[in-house]
């Protein structure tokens, strides 16, 4: 059975910082890229992160591009995201999904397998 979990999120203070981590099982980790999504009350749930488990390879949006890193433990199957220097506007429910690579990854949101997310509140 495939899953994805995502945890790890919290309530915080804008300018802090939190790691969510997503722990794969089920499936074959070095075979896909794995990538962060959010969804804000009201608004289209739509990529933040992205990593290639097969080299590595990282790609982020626009918005969170130097405050957002993620990272990959592959012995672990697990996925990190380091949020630092958090806005009110990163709050939302933060999930992990699978795809064949990063760039098909980032362009839909239409997905194999959505697993629970976690959700992460920034107050101002």
């Amino acid at each position: 059975e495939v899953q994805l979990q995502a945890f790890g999120g919290g309530l915080v203070q804008a300018g802090g910082s939190l790691r969510l981590s997503c722990a794969a099982s089920g499936f074959t980790f070095d075979d896909y890229a794995i990538g962060w999504f959010r969804q804000a009350p009201g608004k289209k749930r739509e990529g933040v992160s992205c990593i290639s488990s097969s080299d590595a390879s990282t790609y982020y949006a626009g918005s969170v591009k130097g405050r957002f890193t993620i990272s990959s433990d592959n012995a672990k199957n697990t996925v990190y995201l380091q949020m630092n220097s958090l806005k009110p506007e990163d709050t939302a429910v933060y999930y992990c999904a699978r795809d064949s690579d990063c760039i098909a990854t980032m362009i839909s949101t239409d997905k194999d397998f959505w697993g629970k997310g976690t959700q992460v509140t920034v107050s101002s």
